[in-house]
């Protein structure tokens, strides 16, 4: 649910910087989708936040920092819609909600929705070659502009009702969950960076210089069944993997990473 729009106030006595607590809320508006295009200047923060200029000053550093807010010259600050998605390695993602949580509108434009066979697939999901699958294709759109082609494949004995859902706006991983009663709830991963055919630059409208990172996944129910295939192909402009590591620990999968 939408938390209800405008600053929350913030507290001397929480124990945590008055400019941390102002970069959070300012982060959750954001996310809320307030200030698509612009932001409120300095001085209005601080007469909505009754706070500092320092503070003010700080909290949008960190957030300027991030990529989350551009900041030009004799300009005033912009959400930075176009910076690129960040993916934790190690946690099963949903492409919808990196989407959403930058503050960008997602949208997919259908290109498939069928049942079939495919051998190969089917061989990969541990099920007989013969065996109905559901398969969808989607190009990914982040406030409009091309971000990915999705293909998924589902065996049709688990994801069968999927074929009357409309998935232009939603997660399928939700729709899967809702209409089929299953959940994926791990996995495997495989990441690659790739160069785009001619008829993939078109479709994601690449520039000639730009990768795409192809990404394999096999997922399972929490039976351990496996019950999804999907390759992805990603702009690499506009996403990026992301993972935590420290000299104690090194890398720590799943470690929590903020999405930008």
């Amino acid at each position: 649910m939408t938390s209800q729009p405008g600053p929350r106030p913030v507290s001397r006595s929480a124990g945590k910087p008055l400019w941390a607590q102002l970069r959070a809320d300012l982060l959750r508006r954001l996310e809320d989708g307030e200030f698509r295009d612009v932001f409120p200047g300095e001085h209005d923060l601080v007469a909505e936040y009754r706070v500092s200029r320092h503070t003010v000053r700080e909290a949008l550093r960190q957030l300027r920092a991030e990529g989350l807010v551009s900041a030009q010259r004799g300009k005033v600050s912009r959400f930075t819609a176009d910076r690129p998605l960040e993916q934790k390695v190690g946690e099963a993602y949903s492409l919808f909600r990196s989407v959403e949580e930058v503050g960008a509108v997602q949208r997919s434009v259908i290109r498939v929705l069928d049942q079939r066979a495919d051998g190969v697939i089917a061989a990969r999901l541990g099920l007989e070659e013969s065996t109905p699958l559901i398969y969808l294709e989607r190009l990914r759109l982040a406030d409009e502009k091309p971000l990915a082609v999705d293909r998924v494949w589902l065996p049709a004995d688990v994801a069968g009702p999927l074929l009357d859902v409309d998935f232009t706006r939603t997660s399928l991983y939700d729709e899967l969950e809702r209409h089929c009663g299953t959940r994926i709830s791990g996995g495997w991963e495989r990441i690659r960076a790739v160069v785009p055919g001619r008829g993939e630059r078109i479709l994601l409208d690449c520039p000639e210089s730009t990768a795409l990172f192809a990404i394999d996944r096999l997922g399972h129910d929490a039976d351990r069944r496996s019950v999804e295939w999907r390759q992805t192909l990603v702009r690499a402009d506009r996403f990026a993997v992301a993972a935590a590591f420290s000299a104690d620990d090194g890398y720590r999968l799943g470690a929590p990473v903020r999405t930008p």
